[in-house]
């Protein structure tokens, strides 16, 4: 009898090992989706915060250069309404201010990509006939930059980032002096995953 009992006992406990297995597989695959979702979700953000972070530093680099330029200047100039410009569409004006007459976009395109360690920003504007011109600026590792300009847009790469700038100039804005402007920059990236939009604005 005391023979019959202990060959059953190894059976019993490799039945038992067997549900212990399963059970701790089941906790298993449970923990490692849970931290799949984890990763997804910071990787999400992680792009999020990136692509946030340019159209930021993207709408700060065009009030500099809209600051920049004296108030007589066509491009900063507000001849018709309290207003020039657009944050809903792509507007081209034809301005008069002074003597000067411009064809002036209120919008512009910045392609930024990356290769062989150097980032590449292409801005897209007008030259002083009006024509379309594309001005790449290549920040080199060694500190090195260069700007060049074509007529063509770069050619896409996989890791090109397309942002869209609109800005409006506004006057007489009521709580503001009356000789000062509002100038309003929206910032909107019109490839990737991240659908936000960056907005912001300086007086002058």
């Amino acid at each position: 009898m005391e023979t019959s009992k202990l060959r059953h006992k190894p059976k019993e406990n490799r039945g038992f090992a067997l549900i212990e297995t399963m059970i701790a597989i089941v906790i298993l695959a449970v923990g490692l989706l849970g931290a799949a979702a984890l990763l997804a979700q910071l990787t999400s953000t992680s792009s999020t915060s990136r692509y946030m972070s340019t159209e930021a530093l993207l709408a700060s680099e065009k009030l500099d250069d809209l600051n920049r330029l004296p108030s007589v200047d066509p491009a900063i100039a507000v001849t018709t309404g309290n207003s020039a410009g657009s944050l809903n569409a792509d507007l081209t004006a034809t301005v008069t201010a002074g003597a000067v007459s411009e064809t002036v976009d209120y919008f512009d395109t910045v392609q930024i990509s990356s290769g062989n360690g150097s980032i590449m920003e292409t801005v897209s504007g007008k030259d002083a006939l009006g024509n379309d011109i594309f001005t790449t600026t290549t920040h080199a590792p060694d500190g090195t930059v260069t700007s060049v300009p074509s007529n063509t847009p770069p050619a896409a790469t996989p890791d090109m980032l397309s942002f869209k700038r609109r800005w409006i100039i506004e006057q007489n804005v009521p709580g503001l002096p009356a000789e000062s402007r509002r100038v309003t920059v929206l910032v909107l990236l019109q490839n990737g995953t991240h659908g936000g939009q960056f907005q912001t604005s300086m007086v002058r």
